[in-house]
């Protein structure tokens, strides 16, 4: 065999695997043996194996080949892995459609697909001009884990893409293979190799698994690969987070899209044209829940279109075009043993169950929701009584009720203290609230506490070496009675105490040091403000700038911004406002702590372009986006992730994309290039810019145009 020959049938032999595959893990239509395929593959292996100069890293022969790992690195999702809000029954899902057709208009034609909710791992995969080249876990939606080498060994993601042809006898209208694909879709197992797994590991004396998706997860994050290449994990693909070289409008367009290129998608999902379609879809799935050979926990209902999708936007982390519509929740009954409360950092009392502990759903609950004395008393539960325990949307254990029938007559009626079980203060409750409250905000010990772990957790500034036992004995010696406190601690405060040595010491105190220059978005969500979390912070901290600039914005003004509605608003506003609050501040600054975003703060030069809203697509030629919506905002004007009724202009550069275009010119916005923006800012503004020596290239696209036509623009929606 020459070497061209070799080459030749090594290149043959992969193509056929991989057609293989498809058939078997995508369109689940094998057309060979499993004696032929393992000839294809063993023929394959022994070329390889003779000639290793020729074996590439997207050789199906190569599932498995990378060193086992010390630890996974930190992966930025270029776009976000969002969440999605959940409806629990048929009220829950018509309210959502109700706010989504507000939105759209009641005249909106609007079409859902409907598609199984797997109960796996989320995962992102990038493929370069159709090559596998990283992969990772979801994480918190912004940063996830590269488990690239582990994803290589699950047979059902290709390492190479297609393109096939697709098997539901629909083409794809796209099937060239993509310079960059993102795809976004979940790694599960299935119930039967979750058994015949647990199975194997209680026969090797190894810990087993509580349902499939740990099994999947634990499985997914092995230090080495070969180990999870033995793991009977799958695929399902759902979604393209980016794409280069393809415009795809729909979702269900993306299905197909996805098929065709060689991925593995859920064939229950369903395209329906009327709502109550979708929704009946939706009830047919609860009751063949248990007819699967995976487990789901609901179904999610997406909007088609990706204009409308666009149109809808994001609130926080969850989009408001999709939700998921869960299953009811897995429930078991248990003892109450007793009912206790818990003090949180905002003063509520929270009453919280005492359970034997006992199995639901692969998970052991010993503790559960009691949500608040109301409750509790609506629902007689009673202290000894056998209760009826569900996991909320299979996360959240809480009680729904006791069973009144096996009472024997020693249970005991539960009532709310009359005063702070950590400070003795009388508890208080605002007419028409169902919370009670300890008032004493500055000095109960466990509002102290909880506001501090809150502080210090990872989420907030990340303070390392402080938990809930450092906290605990920061507050009983009186050392720490705010955060500011923390850095204010000196060595000093330590001696004398069992297990605070010099080194340990100095290491805590320069955790506490290095905190002072956190980003301004951790430090609002340390304030511990109800209802600001990441997502929520880092949208006031882009947007102010500074903790001065969002303490003396309006409620109206915050409520302004893109993905924050009228609730939060009002809720940060009303923290500002206090007097604790602006003490709080007030010291933070005078101990070291930075309150202003990295950088120089974005000055109001004018108000040019008052109560307008944009939106930015494509390159500019002479600042990036980020500066060009400093620009914007220092002008007095708003910045939209995307095309709306509300917008007033998109501003276009080079290589745009191309949904924001097509929703612009269906809604009839303006459409400016970059000498547009500066005209209507004034020449004052334009002439700074070239003064300042800012950007890639001083000279404008369009050096008199104020607005354009998409064609004027060198642009196509084609």
């Amino acid at each position: 065999m020459t070497s061209n020959d070799l080459v030749r049938r090594i290149e043959s032999l992969r193509e056929q695997i991989r057609y293989h595959n498809y058939r078997y893990y995508v369109l689940d239509e094998p057309v060979i043996s499993d004696a032929e395929y393992d000839a294809l593959m063993r023929e394959l292996r022994e070329l390889e194996a003779a000639h290793p100069e020729l074996i590439t890293p997207d050789s199906p022969t190569q599932r498995v080949g990378a060193p086992p790992s010390e630890q996974f690195a930190k992966v930025q999702h270029v776009v976000p892995m969002l969440s999605l809000a959940n409806a629990f029954d048929e009220a829950g899902m018509r309210a959502w459609y109700d706010r989504t057709m507000r939105l759209l208009g009641s005249d909106a034609q609007v079409a859902f697909v409907v598609e199984p909710k797997i109960d796996g791992v989320a995962v992102t995969l990038i493929y370069r001009d159709g090559v596998l080249v990283r992969g990772a876990t979801r994480g918190d939606g912004e940063t996830g884990e590269d488990v690239t080498a582990n994803l290589r060994t699950i047979p059902s993601i290709p390492l190479r893409l297609g393109p096939f042809a697709d098997g539901t006898g629909d083409a794809p209208s796209q099937n060239a293979i993509p310079p960059l694909l993102e795809v976004r879709g979940e790694v599960y197992m299935r119930i039967a190799d979750f058994m015949r797994l647990n199975e194997q590991l209680a026969a090797a004396g190894e810990k087993i698994a509580a349902n499939p998706r740990n099994a999947a997860a634990g499985s997914l994050r092995q230090k080495d690969p070969s180990v999870t290449a033995r793991r009977p994990l799958r695929f399902f693909a759902y979604g393209v987070g980016q794409v280069e070289g393809a415009e795809l409008q729909t979702q269900w367009e993306t299905l197909h899209y996805l098929r065709a290129l060689g991925f593995p998608v859920n064939r229950d999902a369903r395209r329906f044209e009327r709502f109550e379609e979708a929704l009946a879809y939706c009830r047919e799935w609860m009751t063949r829940r248990d007819e699967l050979e995976y487990e789901v926990d609901g179904v999610v209902v997406k909007i088609d279109s990706f204009a409308q999708q666009a149109e809808l936007g994001v609130v926080g982390r969850d989009p408001r075009w999709a939700i998921a519509f869960k299953f009811p929740a897995r429930e078991a009954v248990s003892r109450l043993i007793d009912i206790v409360v818990n003090v949180g950092r905002t003063g509520v009392i929270t009453p919280n169950a005492v359970i034997e502990p006992v199995n639901i759903g692969g998970v052991t609950v010993r503790n559960a929701s009691l949500h608040n004395a109301d409750y509790i008393a609506e629902r007689d539960i009673r202290i000894g009584d056998y209760v009826i325990v569900k996991r909320a949307g299979d996360v959240i254990p809480y009680i729904v009720g006791p069973v009144v029938a096996r009472r024997d007559g020693s249970e005991r009626v539960w009532r709310m203290p009359e005063t702070c079980p950590a400070c003795g203060t009388p508890l208080e409750r605002a007419e028409g609230e169902v919370a009670y409250r300890c008032p004493n905000f500055g000095i109960c010990p466990a509002q102290i506490t909880r506001r501090i772990e809150h502080f210090v957790s990872r989420s907030a500034m990340d303070i390392a070496g402080i938990g809930e036992k450092q906290v605990q004995l920061f507050v009983e010696r009186g050392w720490v009675k705010d955060v500011a406190d923390l850095y204010l601690l000196t060595p000093e405060h330590f001696q004398g105490i069992e297990g605070y040595g010099p080194k340990r010491v100095a290491n805590l105190l320069n955790a506490i040091a290095e905190s002072k220059d956190r980003p301004l978005h951790r430090l609002i969500v340390g304030l511990g403000i109800r209802y600001v979390g990441e997502v929520v912070a880092q949208i006031l901290a882009d947007h102010f700038g500074s903790l001065d600039a969002l303490a003396a914005a309006s409620a109206d003004e915050i409520d302004d911004l893109e993905g924050i509605g009228p609730v939060i608003a009002a809720s940060v506003a009303d923290y500002f406002a206090r007097p604790e609050s602006k003490a709080l501040i007030a010291k933070l600054k005078r101990v070291g702590v930075r309150t202003e975003a990295k950088g120089p703060a974005v000055a109001p030069k004018g108000d040019a372009l008052a109560g307008k809203t944009f939106v930015i697509t494509g390159t500019l030629p002479s600042m990036s986006r980020e500066e060009a919506s400093a620009l914007i905002v220092a002008h007095g004007g708003k910045v939209s992730s995307s095309v709306s009724k509300k917008t007033d202009y998109l501003v276009v550069g080079s290589d745009p994309g191309g949904t924001k275009l097509a929703k612009a010119q269906e809604l009839g916005v303006p459409m400016l290039d970059e000498a547009g923006l500066m005209a209507l800012i004034g020449a004052d503004e334009r002439n700074t810019l070239a003064a300042s020596g800012k950007g890639r290239d001083r000279t404008p696209a369009t050096s008199r145009g104020t607005m354009a036509e998409p064609e004027q623009l060198g642009l196509s929606l084609e």
